[in-house]
């Protein structure tokens, strides 16, 4: 239990700095919202003369092979993209082709505006280490033009005296393969569809017609029948499809290629309903009944105008799956699950009324109805809001959870908390003052003033934070983790 001692705990900041970097971009579709221009660029290509195509297919080359891993992959993708606007009487070599696929494709640099909210887990694998030393990988936002989050990855090692070792960066980011998701459930697609306040007669009359479990295609065919033979008002049935395909498109799966290095990886905004951006990812090693463990990650897809929580899943950082998160009580921000059940119950803290910390269970971990707040803004530093600051840690005074507040200034600054181990509703203690407050070298940035985390580990007695500094970099501070608690205030 924390004693009385409370002055403020010694944490160290690291040398380390995680900054952006230009230079790594990743491929995109470019292609006109106007059909018309898409088949005029299209007959453009298709009358250069035989050899400037070829000569500017080879310019095209020199310049672009050695920034992307597999150049041509991404042009026969992007002119697969294009196809149903090449017109039937054209037959094309492959010059044309390759063109075609270069000129809808265009760079993204993903890290150009800045690098931050860093999250931080063990590594799947732990092998070959020296002893003491554990092997991570941290997660962060990257934004870059037009202000369009992703999030990438960086690994390393952190030794026994707990200094870190990053792996080197590669030269090249790889966005994954994307695959809708196989099988959707009717049952759960209709709550969905209720919470998104769509449910109206047209997706009564759809639902009716699919079976229990049922593919894209299949959704697909029955949205393309009633689209031919319209049952009902046309705008009406036209303003559900797009409702329907925004929820479906949500659930997909993203493949890398196991060779690849865990810094090649990005994963970008694939659905409608992220378009803007994929923010604050709050990575968890989840520990299930039979030991064995899944990594999850609540994050919040941007679409511009709207939000929505969305569930990471993944076992090794290769393979992800990516769903909704259903009910009333995850329509908002900051999200972060706990690593284990417990009494049988998946459980969470959310913010889900935008001031106060709330926590809330649930025996299926994609729905979450009821939650309740267990703190709420006391000091000087937090008095507009507080929140969390990334997933509870176990120790053996209780769940240490990392918060933040924000104060005067809009300034943020992180907290801590001490949570019952068996209840995690009661708080056995917290911090007064902030754990870390913006330095002087820290306030500058795309939004001044603010220090963020979206999650931390303990390391050899340590509690280790990987922190945002004003939305811009990422750095990393230390401290002892008993000594946290013991200047922690008690509650009980």
């Amino acid at each position: 239990m924390p004693s009385q001692t409370r002055s403020f705990p010694n944490i160290q900041r690291k040398s380390e700095q995680l900054l952006r970097d230009p230079s790594r971009v990743i491929t995109r579709l470019h292609m006109p919202n106007n059909p018309q221009r898409i088949t005029k660029i299209i007959q453009r290509i298709v009358d250069l003369p035989d050899t400037e195509a070829k000569e500017l297919l080879a310019r095209i080359l020199l310049d672009f092979s050695n920034r992307h891993k597999d150049i041509g992959r991404v042009f026969e993708r992007h002119l697969n993209e294009a196809k149903d606007y090449i017109p039937n009487d054209i037959t094309l070599n492959e010059t044309q082709r390759t063109l075609i696929g270069a000129y809808f494709t265009m760079e993204y640099s993903i890290e150009s505006a800045a690098l931050f909210n860093p999250s931080i887990v063990p590594h799947p694998d732990q092998s070959q280490l020296d002893k003491g030393s554990v092997r991570f990988i941290m997660s962060l936002r990257a934004t870059g033009e037009g202000h369009i989050s992703s999030i990438v990855f960086r690994s390393g090692v952190i030794d026994a005296q707990n200094m870190f070792i990053f792996d080197p960066i590669s030269d090249y980011v790889v966005a994954p393969d994307t695959h809708l998701a196989p099988v959707y459930d009717r049952h759960l697609f209709r709550l969905k569809l209720n919470e998104m306040a769509a449910s109206n007669e047209v997706t009564a009359y759809l639902i009716t017609r699919l079976p229990e479990n049922f593919s894209y295609y299949r959704l697909k065919k029955e949205i393309e029948a009633l689209h031919i033979n319209p049952v009902f008002p046309v705008a009406c049935q036209n303003e559900t499809f797009e409702m329907i395909f925004w929820l479906a498109n949500s659930n997909y799966q993203l493949n890398f290629e196991h060779t690849g290095l865990v810094s090649e990886r990005v994963i970008f905004p694939v659905s409608k309903n992220e378009s803007r951006g994929i923010e604050d990812a709050r990575f968890v090693q989840f520990f299930n009944d039979d030991g064995q463990f899944t990594y999850y990650a609540s994050y919040t897809a941007y679409n511009g105008v709207s939000i929505l929580p969305q569930l990471i899943e993944t076992k090794d950082f290769i393979q992800f799956n990516i769903l909704t998160l259903n009910g009333k009580a995850v329509q908002n921000k900051g999200m972060a699950l706990f690593p284990r059940k417990i009494d049988d119950r998946y459980v969470m803290l959310s913010r889900q009324d935008g001031e106060n910390n709330r926590i809330m269970f649930s025996d299926n971990i994609h729905f979450w109805q009821e939650s309740e707040i267990i703190q709420e803004p006391q000091q000087t530093w937090e008095f507009i809001q507080i929140g969390n600051c990334g997933s509870p840690l176990e120790t053996n005074d209780g769940w240490l959870v990392l918060t933040h507040g924000v104060g005067p200034m809009r300034q943020y600054c992180i907290g801590a908390m001490l949570l019952d181990l068996k209840d995690p509703t009661k708080i056995i203690a917290r911090l007064e003052e902030p754990l870390l407050a913006p330095h002087e070298e820290e306030r500058e940035g795309y939004v001044p003033n603010v220090v963020y985390s979206c999650g931390s580990l303990i390391h050899n007695n340590e509690l280790v934070i990987p922190y945002a500094m004003s939305d811009t970099m990422s750095g990393i501070a230390t401290v002892g983790v008993s000594e946290l608690v013991d200047h922690m205030r008690p509650l009980t």
